[in-house]
């Protein structure tokens, strides 16, 4: 009998602790943990590989377990079912736990944007569409049948690149920031891009608008990222004006314009770890990775961006007991919350994700 949520929600972290240990040590090398910089210390601790959305792609394409228990979100765990081979299963502990910014953009809009933009465009030769890896299964899908692509924080420039030497525009979904801030770092200039604003026809554009683009921007963004503030790195700086601020793109472009470093979470701390002793960093970031840096690199300090907390609440979902849930469920024969994409999805989906592993 599959064993209850009910019974562990009343568990304490030590409890589960305990529990969470003793069922990876009965499971061995048949259940793989992985876990994203973003998940709380608590879960973050018993992943056994982290990184950010590209490194965990790679580690779920290659990992040899039976099981692929993923602690992050719901996109995160499709591509694990997406890139492992069809006897591994992918689990997500808490099947809550998603993604605001890949919520923002579905099929049903995004198709229905590239029907209104076929309607002044030949857009099978004009766009190559590239959806970040934070979006459904059916969009990386959607790529994949429309000769597009997939990217991350990570790899984004050389996925444009290689998007533009195919076709002259992309339509860019679902974070705006992340193509606007890597695009302008190609020479792309701010009016050579347009916001599509998928609540009005046409996006709220122009034909003229539409044919003069270089990149049809979503509009969508990360609730954690719009949270960095331009003025927050103006006080900084006002008080200790020898920091570095180094900052995610899915910041807003004034932020980024502001900020001495741009790049992924990987970027992020490969980048202050590797700095001088006694340097100030500020960094625009979710604030589970920025205080684990901290406590890290004792000898920087490692200052988070805004004064508000800025975590991702899906993310934040997953918990210990949620965890020991799932492997106790697995010691006792029972597979829950199993993510598992519809073939024709993952096929397609794979063709677009396949490419840019290619490409990086």
């Amino acid at each position: 009998m599959t064993l209850s949520l009910y019974d562990y929600a009343i568990l304490t972290d030590e409890e589960c602790d305990a529990l969470i240990g003793k069922a990876k040590a009965q499971l061995g090398d048949r259940c793989v943990i992985l876990g994203h910089h973003y998940q709380r210390n608590e879960v973050f601790k018993h992943a056994d590989f982290s990184g950010d959305s590209l490194k965990l792609s790679k580690d779920a394409a290659q990992s040899t377990a039976e099981y692929i228990v993923f602690c992050g979100v719901h996109f995160m765990a499709e591509v694990a079912d997406i890139l492992s081979r069809p006897e591994q299963i992918a689990i997500l502990p808490d099947l809550a736990a998603g993604c605001s910014m890949a919520d923002m953009a579905n099929l049903m809009k995004v198709q229905q944007s590239w029907n209104e933009l076929a309607q002044v465009l030949d857009v099978e030769n004009e766009v190559t569409p590239v959806t970040y890896i934070n979006s459904a299964a059916d969009l990386k899908a959607f790529c994949g049948e429309h000769g597009g692509i997939v990217c991350t924080s990570s790899n984004a420039q050389k996925i444009l690149e290689w998007s533009f030497a195919r076709r002259e525009k992309v339509l860019f979904f679902p974070d705006q920031h992340l193509g606007r801030n890597t695009a302008y770092r190609m020479g792309i200039g701010l009016d050579e891009m347009v916001v599509w604003d998928f609540t009005k026809p046409m996006g709220g554009l122009t034909v003229e608008q539409i044919k003069n683009a270089k990149m049809i921007l979503w509009d969508g963004f990360c609730s954690v990222h719009q949270m960095f503030k331009p003025e927050h790195i103006d006080n900084y700086l006002a008080q200790y004006p020898e920091t570095k601020v180094i900052v995610h793109p899915e910041c807003c472009f004034e932020v980024c314009q502001k900020a001495d470093y741009v790049g992924s979470t990987e970027f992020i701390l490969k980048t202050v770890r590797a700095a001088e002793a006694g340097t100030r960093w500020q960094v625009g970031t979710e604030l589970n990775l920025v205080n684990r840096l901290s406590e890290e690199c004792t000898d920087k300090t490692v200052q988070f961006m805004s004064p508000m907390l800025c975590m991702c609440s899906t993310m934040f979902r997953t918990d210990p007991q949620h965890l020991a849930w799932i492997l106790d469920n697995l010691v006792a024969g029972h597979v829950v919350n199993q993510i598992s994409v519809p073939e024709k999805d993952a096929r397609l989906a794979k063709e677009a994700l396949n490419a840019m592993l290619t490409v990086v």
